[in-house]
Parts: C-alpha cells; sequence; structure tokens
C-alpha cells in the first residue's frame, strides 16, 4: 500500500476490511465505540454505513469521529 493511500480519509461507503487495511489503527478506535470489525467476518463485504446500522450507529458520525481520530481530512460528499 502506498504511503499516499494511509492519507486517504474514510468514508461510509468503504468497506469495513478496506478501512482496516488502509488505517490499522482503526481497529482500536472502532473497538473503543463498540465496533469489533476486526473479529467479524461481515468486515469482509460491509462497508462502514452497513456495519453502523448493524450497531446502531450513525455513520456520518462515526466516520467523522474515525477521521478525527486518525487525523485525517473529511471525505467531500
Amino acid at each position: 500500500m502506498l504511503e499516499e493511500d494511509r492519507k486517504k480519509p474514510v468514508s461510509k461507503d468503504m468497506n469495513i476490511q478496506y478501512i482496516l487495511k488502509l488505517h490499522p489503527e482503526s481497529s482500536v478506535i472502532l473497538m473503543s465505540i463498540g465496533m469489533g470489525c476486526i473479529t467479524c467476518f461481515a468486515a469482509e463485504f460491509e462497508s462502514l454505513a452497513e456495519a453502523c446500522a448493524v450497531h446502531g450507529l450513525d455513520p456520518d458520525d462515526v466516520t467523522e469521529y474515525l477521521n478525527g481520530e486518525l487525523g485525517l481530512l473529511p471525505v467531500e460528499e
């Protein structure tokens, strides 16, 4: 993975597995808000928005929080 890819902000439409690959430190952040994405088989095919729905979380809030914790600029939608 290129270093420039690691600067890519998270979007709610990104696949969970892709987010974890792009930003490995996101696993700790997701776990801290109750999302056990690193141990879930669904991470291979679910988007962040879909995972948030399962956990009753607002995908926009989670995306903003995750990008903030990762020190990344938000995605323009």
